[in-house]
């Protein structure tokens, strides 16, 4: 029972973190995708490590993939926007 709770928690918090950034983008007008590779590689590993979850396939693989969109994901900050506040 507590799998199937903790997944839905992060499933709901996932859509809600989504369309905060999405909306948050829209609003500043923030158009491009190269500022937006930093949040789709975080999102990306939270996707991973959930399906990695279900489908028992935690192990060296399921780390190496957190790994590269961790180091891909810090690389692309360079092209998100600067905040003037």
């Amino acid at each position: 029972m507590l799998p199937i709770i903790l997944s839905i928690i992060v499933i709901l918090s996932l859509v809600f973190s989504i369309t905060f950034v999405l909306r948050k983008r829209r609003k500043l007008g923030i158009k491009g995708i190269k500022s937006a590779l930093t949040p789709i590689c975080f999102y990306l590993i939270g996707i991973t490590n959930l399906f990695a979850y279900w489908f028992h396939f935690l192990g060296i693989i399921n780390w190496s993939i957190t790994v590269i969109l961790f180091i891909l994901g810090a690389y692309f900050t360079k092209y998100m926007a600067v905040s003037n506040q």
